[in-house]
């Protein structure tokens, strides 16, 4: 991945991440009220988001292995940046957070979110607006990888069959430790939602699996063809976060492989 994996922790302690944090919680909350009784993952980097949901049947967090750097959050399961080792239709909503725009190959990332959704599912995209001024500035994760357009967005989650639902902007706020740009953060989030929706640091995209698209074609199955026989099952008792390798369905397990220092 391309994030300066040892900037997440410390981004999220610091006083712009915890305001960051807040803020999106609160447009993560606006586009999904209620996900009591739903099976939820989150991908890249999503445990400081994930508790928006406490009455979700089972929120899972999935960190791409080379994030482990960072020490994630426990509990989580670290994988393979582009593969989630999970049985198909088996998630009714997916949380990507600091994910797409990091991934050398978002189109594979995308196929595998598809695959493991229902057939309702729904995927939650929290991407750096190529627009807005957090992209510009590389001391915070959303200044890393690759910032999108709403435009561009939309284009590749189609491409993946994908409807888009839902385009929201956030993260008003200027990416600074003044007290002066923080102490008004619910201002700025007003006014930026009113008047310049276009240059928000954050989009929010929400979209549906659409079933009824046209199967990607050969060379994107081709380069997920593992993907289908690597499936992660809970170990009772088991908790934190450790490298989490492929075992074959039906067997019941994860297996745990290695677990960072």
């Amino acid at each position: 991945m391309s994030h300066e994996v040892h900037g997440l922790g410390s981004f999220y302690a610091s006083a712009p991440g915890v305001v960051a944090r807040r803020m999106l919680r609160a447009g993560l909350r606006r586009l999904w009220p209620d996900l009591r009784g739903l099976e939820v993952a989150g991908g890249g980097w999503a445990s400081p988001y994930l508790g928006v949901w406490p009455g979700a049947a089972r929120a899972i967090s999935l960190v791409p292995a080379p994030l482990a750097e960072a020490r994630p959050p426990a509990p989580c399961a670290l994988i393979p940046e582009t593969v989630l080792p999970l049985p198909d239709l088996s998630l009714d909503r997916i949380l990507l957070v600091h994910a797409l725009e990091a991934v050398p190959n978002p189109a594979v990332l995308l196929r595998e979110c598809w695959r493991v959704l229902r057939d309702d599912g729904r995927l939650l995209v929290v991407l750096p607006n190529r627009h807005g001024c957090w992209s510009l500035f590389d001391h915070t994760p959303f200044g890393q990888g690759r910032p999108w357009s709403r435009g561009q967005l939309g284009r590749l989650l189609q491409s993946r069959l994908f409807r888009v639902s839902a385009m929201r902007p956030a993260l008003f706020v200027p990416p600074f430790s003044a007290r002066w740009a923080l102490a008004g953060a619910g201002v700025w989030e007003g006014l930026g939602r009113a008047a310049l929706p276009g240059l928000s640091g954050v989009v929010l995209a929400e979209a549906v699996k659409d079933v009824l698209g046209v199967v990607p074609g050969a060379g994107l199955e081709a380069a997920m063809a593992g993907a289908r026989n690597s499936v992660l099952r809970p170990i009772p008792g088991v908790s934190g976060h450790g490298m989490v390798g492929p075992v074959a369905p039906g067997t019941g397990t994860w297996r745990p492989v290695a677990t960072p220092p």
